[in-house]
């Protein structure tokens, strides 16, 4: 006879572990469930912990007896698992989602096409250095159920994503961010950016008026969503333009705030990370420790001693006067407009990889002004040389990391810029954005 489970957790990396760890202390059968193959180190978390677990399957005859199952955001809705649950009327959530209904913390909730890791860990970074008992989940770090498992902060700070927030409902974040809306993982979407753009403004669902909602003024999208929906939260915008009607705008060099609890600006030049799109970043993160009740020294403080995240626009090495840098992360076409526009000396993009439907069209004007060559690292090239043939001379295919930082290494000269910024996924030929990050430094290393 089949063992009967009320909770199905789908996905055996940390998201679903730590949902299945959350599930055994609240008394609940649990099964968790992997289609591919579960790592040694969560193997015996699962044992260890007395969860009954399989992997390379799902076992249908197990999950149509649960009354709940918690979706990793990795699985698609068209997974045919999820459409059999689908069938079975059985409820299906997010582990984010499972995870905050069953915690009394506040939730400074983070999305955006772009910036939302750097905005998630530069709030945490000014909140922790700030003395704030807070902690960090979501995309990032450990997962939230595994520490909601643990403790109960009184802040979480949380980096969501748009497959994230397709499988949250009651999720309420009292302060919620929305950096900027570029089209991106069409692919999940039906390859409509109305269903993209949905799917990230339900961050503000279930926000009430002594809650907030944090946005960018310059994002066309967003300002435009904003006009034509009902949003009940307090409203804090920022902009790189000098307006005052703004929380935060830019005014001879500096970053200032208004409308917020303590006034007070900064120079852009004593933050440690530098581009436009992290002035954004740094505003987002400024208003978010402000409604926290921040002090303000505090968070200037803190900000300028921000360092960046990894694989983000990441200055790595100087060799023989070439400036290497790894911006693995960007993984779309606007993400990496941005890192080409804050280049200031003749790069070498270093380019390519799973294409998500991206128009590299907006990229043209910014190509022909600090480009001198480019390299393709991917499977299928085509696309990218067939775009830019006409407007850069020299373009090489590669097939490897090493290939990639070689070929570029003898097309720079002294000042010159090597840049890892391929606009699309990893997954063609490498196992992530992290993955793809540490073989262009070790690449770079063995030059």
């Amino acid at each position: 006879m089949t063992k009967v489970y009320s909770t199905i957790v789908l996905g055996g990396g940390e998201s679903g572990v730590g949902a299945a760890l959350l599930a055994k202390k609240k008394g609940e059968g649990v099964f968790l469930s992997d289609f591919g193959s579960i790592s040694d180190k969560y193997k015996s978390e699962l044992i260890a912990a007395e969860i009954d677990f399989e992997e390379n399957r799902h076992s249908f005859e197990i999950i149509k007896n649960a009354q709940l199952i918690i979706k990793s955001p990795g699985i698609p809705d068209n997974a045919p698992v999820i459409k059999f649950a689908q069938e079975q009327n059985i409820k299906i959530m997010g582990e984010v989602e499972y995870a905050a209904l069953s915690s009394k913390s506040k939730f400074i909730a983070i999305t955006g096409s772009n910036g939302k890791t750097t905005t998630t860990l530069w709030i945490y970074h000014i909140l922790k250095q700030s003395g704030v008992n807070v902690g960090l989940a979501g995309n990032v770090g450990i997962s939230l159920a595994r520490q909601v498992a643990v403790e109960d902060p009184e802040w979480f700070v949380v980096e969501l994503s748009s497959f994230q927030l397709d499988t949250m409902f009651d999720f309420r974040a009292h302060v919620a961010i929305l950096t900027n809306i570029t089209p991106d993982h069409l692919d999940r979407y039906d390859y409509k950016f109305e269903n993209y753009i949905n799917s990230k403004f339900r961050i503000l669902q279930n926000q009430t008026s002594t809650d907030y909602f944090i946005y960018s003024a310059d994002d066309p999208v967003v300002s435009k969503e904003v006009h034509n929906r009902n949003i009940t939260a307090q409203i804090r915008t920022f902009t790189l333009s000098n307006n005052k009607n703004n929380t935060a705008y830019c005014c001879q060099e500096q970053i200032c705030f208004n409308q917020i609890n303590q006034p007070f600006d900064m120079f852009y030049d004593s933050l440690q990370i530098s581009g436009k799109h992290n002035i954004y970043n740094a505003m987002a993160a400024g208003i978010a420790a402000d409604i926290v009740k921040i002090k303000k020294e505090k968070i200037r403080e803190a900000m300028m001693s921000f360092m960046g995240v990894e694989h983000r626009l990441e200055k790595f090495l100087s060799i023989q006067g070439v400036l290497y840098i790894n911006d693995s992360k960007a993984t779309n076409v606007n993400s990496t407009w941005y890192a080409l526009e804050s280049m200031t000396q003749p790069t070498v993009w270093i380019v390519g990889g799973t294409d998500k439907g991206n128009d590299y069209s907006e990229l043209n004007d910014v190509v022909a002004r600090n480009v001198k060559a480019i390299i393709c690292l991917g499977i299928d090239n085509s696309k990218i040389i067939a775009h830019f043939g006409k407007i850069i001379d020299i373009i090489v295919e590669t097939r490897s990391m090493t290939e990639a930082v070689y070929c570029a290494s003898k097309l720079t000269k002294h000042g010159d810029t090597v840049l890892l910024s391929p606009a699309c996924a990893s997954f063609d030929l490498f196992k992530n954005y992290e993955d793809r990050g540490r073989q262009f430094k070790e690449a770079v290393r063995e030059l």
